[in-house]
């Protein structure tokens, strides 16, 4: 059986920061005292990890001291450390420790799949859950902490303050909408929120977001967008049309001047290298979600902004008789909490409920919104798509109808 650690890298790695702390940064940006396998390896880096928090010198003499006030301390280990050869591929020595590390835990993960499968009673779906999110945990290298200290809190605040100085009058602190007054009312999309855009059919609240997607990408920001409702083809379709200024209907017939096989093929070129990535499969749920996103997000850091068309298509992993609404509750609880986890944008839209239909004023308010109450309490922005002259259009319509009737 293949060994899954190696004492000496680890030893000349230790050391390595000894001899010269300078690289002690790079070292615990890569790794943390859980991806030593030696129990006082691991103490002797979490030794290392405080006197550099507390600004003190991580030396033999100050680890020493910190080690034996833990009662921690083993002579024998420590000289073996010490004695470690010198090494010039830091990276390497790094990554290889890494990867011992990865293999220990994707064992562990293994007994722990036994015992959820076999011994607990849960459904499958929430093994296959639990699993890929403690596998998207190993390959992103997760460091998140149960609790965040305040003075990092204090720390991580005080530099985004900064940040925000620097730029300026800017109203953008989010991801760019692609719509200046959208991004004056909302300063953006922030990491981590739940965006529902909301509408009765034919509103345009589709367009609307193809257009945030067009925006995204052709900034290189990365895309996914889960259509349920109409193929990629379509889709892309739509896009074009957009880009382009030529009607949609020309577009679908084909029926095309020079100049707009011109322009098409240019967006074409355009849209074929930008990152956009489409899932039409027409059915999902959360579960199914939840695993493309963290998949892609794996293989493309630069997704920053995700899309689902629409929400009341979605299905809940649910095998319980709750009702729709309990349903949609688990769906939109567990967009945010992709969202969150993902530190991106999700994008819902929804449909409206038909009974605003039926009253004077028309304009949406967030009781319009189907299954409304999760939706509410979940989301960090509401958009509701709302065009007056939809309903006048229709007026005028039945107006001429009742008008040939009665004539």
């Amino acid at each position: 059986m293949q060994e899954l650690y190696n004492i000496n890298i680890e030893r000349a790695v230790l050391s390595a920061v000894i001899f010269d702390p300078e690289i002690y940064e790079e070292v615990a940006a890569f790794l943390k005292p859980k991806d030593y396998y030696l129990p006082f390896h691991q103490q002797l880096f979490a030794v290392m990890e405080a006197l550099f928090e507390n600004e003190q010198p991580i030396d033999e003499e100050f680890l020493r001291r910190e080690l034996q006030k833990q009662g921690s301390f083993d002579e024998v280990a420590m000289i073996e450390v010490l004695s470690a050869n010198p090494i010039t591929n830091t990276k390497a020595y790094l990554s290889e420790i890494k990867a011992y590390s990865n293999k220990r835990s994707l064992i562990t993960l293994a007994t722990e799949i036994k015992k959820l499968t076999i011994e607990d009673d849960l459904d499958a779906i929430d093994v296959m859950d639990r699993v890929e999110q403690k596998l998207y945990e190993i390959t992103q290298e997760s460091t998140n902490e149960d609790f965040k200290p305040s003075d990092q809190i204090t720390v991580d605040t005080l530099k985004e303050i900064e940040r925000l100085k620097e730029l300026g009058n800017s109203k953008l602190i989010g991801i760019d909408t692609g719509f200046t007054n959208l991004n004056d009312k909302t300063s953006g999309f922030g990491k981590g929120d739940l965006v529902i855009i909301a509408a009765r059919p034919a509103m345009g609240k589709t367009a609307l977001v193809l257009n945030m997607a067009l925006k995204a990408i052709e900034r290189n920001e990365g895309v996914a967008f889960f259509s349920l409702e109409m193929p990629a083809e379509q889709l892309m379709l739509r896009m074009l049309s957009a880009k382009t200024s030529i009607p949609l209907q020309a577009l679908r017939v084909g029926n095309l001047v020079d100049d707009e096989w011109t322009r098409l093929s240019g967006a074409i070129d355009d849209i074929s290298r930008r990152k956009l990535f489409v899932d039409d499969g027409g059915y999902a749920t959360i579960h199914h979600v939840r695993s493309k996103l963290r998949k892609l997000k794996s293989q493309h850091p630069e997704v920053s902004l995700a899309v689902i068309d629409y929400l009341q298509l979605m299905s809940g992993d649910s095998r319980s008789q709750a009702g729709r609404q309990q349903e949609i509750s688990e769906i939109s609880r567990g967009l945010k909490q992709l969202a969150r986890e993902l530190e991106i944008p999700i994008i819902a839209l929804s449909q409206l409920n038909r009974s605003l239909e039926n009253r004077e004023n028309k304009r949406p308010m967030l009781s319009d919104l189907r299954e409304s109450g999760a939706i509410e309490q979940d989301a960090d922005i509401i958009l509701f798509v709302y065009r007056d002259d939809v309903y006048r259009e229709a007026k005028e319509k039945e107006k001429e109808m009742k008008a040939k009737a009665e004539g």
